[in-house]
């Protein structure tokens, strides 16, 4: 209910305030279980893809946004359940395993799952080596993966910053065509399997975003 009623006001709201061109949205399945990969640049990142999708897609976020109290922290939790965020403990050693089993079940309920194959915001524009995870979920569930290209986030709400600017910032959301791994991978070992997935995952964003590759992984700095 809190969804139903958050995104019929939010979407509006935001595409008023900032008005993010889009392209190719119709490379994103109306129905059935699907993967948003994504490029990563600012938090807001997970409130621009949702905005735009007209589909529910759920993202994880801190665990720390869903235990706030008094009237801010009502109003934080209701703000990322309403944009169908889910908690995940990131300080948890066991968080990158549960946080996978959690996707899988999304996936499993037919809904649309968004990652970020780098793990982390880029704080220097580039573009960072992708992340095994998004592979495992295609592999496993069988859903296509639909790769995004966000430009301009960044000068929404720059890495940092606790709350998004107002006004027109040029911001381009791309989606592109739907990479699909079921039966392509037959009988090549799991971890070569995942990695040449993902690989073709991270040149299909890159092809949508310009960014310049960093050829490395990128590292969540310890106070983030």
């Amino acid at each position: 209910m809190l969804y139903t009623v958050a995104h019929g006001v939010i979407p509006p709201v935001a595409r008023a305030v900032w008005r993010p061109r889009v392209e190719g949205l119709h490379h994103v399945p109306t129905s059935g279980p699907v993967i948003v990969a994504s490029n990563h640049l600012s938090f807001f990142d997970s409130v621009v893809i949702p905005v735009v999708v007209p589909r529910k897609v759920v993202f994880l976020a801190k665990s720390d946004y869903f235990t706030g109290t008094g009237v801010k922290g009502t109003l934080v939790r209701a703000w990322f359940e309403g944009l169908g965020m889910l908690p995940v403990d990131r300080d948890d050693t066991r968080a990158a395993i549960a946080s996978l089993d959690t996707a899988l079940a999304v996936l499993g309920k037919g809904e649309a799952f968004g990652i970020y194959p780098e793990g982390t915001r880029s704080r220097d524009g580039r573009l960072y080596r992708g992340r095994t995870g998004v592979a495992h979920l295609a592999l496993t569930s069988g859903a296509p993966v639909v790769p995004v290209g966000l430009t301009g986030t960044e000068d929404i709400q720059p890495v940092g910053s606790n709350r998004p600017r107002l006004g027109r910032v040029d911001v381009t959301v791309r989606f592109g065509e739907p990479i699909r791994a079921a039966g392509e991978y037959d009988g090549v070992p799991t971890g070569r399997a995942r990695r040449e997935l993902t690989d073709r995952i991270m040149a299909s964003i890159a092809g949508l975003t310009g960014q310049e590759l960093a050829g490395g992984y990128n590292e969540r700095p310890a106070d983030a």
